[in-house]
């Protein structure tokens, strides 16, 4: 089975910055994709930022010039480095990769259990 896990969430002040780590393990063939969204109460889950393997990022136009998605192939590992955060951006951060379990699989999604983070004075 693959698991995702995130970690690195937390209280900030405005202005602060957090720097989110997701991390996949078990038995997968490839990871094609792996991304950052996000679901704050009452709203439905966004993209944030994805990066394809050998790829560039795309990002959500709220995150543009404040975050960075960077990804660690050797080490099945996606980071986002949030820099001047914004109240606006609290909400629970899932980690999301789209991966191939065998060769000859279709791909599948997975999904971490999630990491809140506060933007707050």
């Amino acid at each position: 089975q693959v698991q995702l896990v995130e970690s690195g969430g937390g209280l900030v002040p405005p202005g602060g910055s957090l720097r989110l780590s997701c991390r996949a393990s078990g038995s997968f063939f490839r990871i094609y994709v792996m991304g950052w969204y996000r679901q704050a109460p009452g709203k439905r889950r966004e993209l944030v930022a994805v990066v394809p393997e050998g790829g560039d990022a795309d990002y959500a136009e709220s995150v543009k010039g404040r975050f960075t998605i960077s990804r660690d192939n050797t080490k099945n590992t996606v980071l986002l480095q949030m820099n001047s955060l914004k109240p606006d951006d609290t909400a629970v951060y899932y980690c999301n990769a789209e991966m191939r379990p065998t060769n000859m699989s279709p791909l599948n999604d997975y999904w971490g259990q999630g990491t809140q983070v506060t933007v707050s004075s």
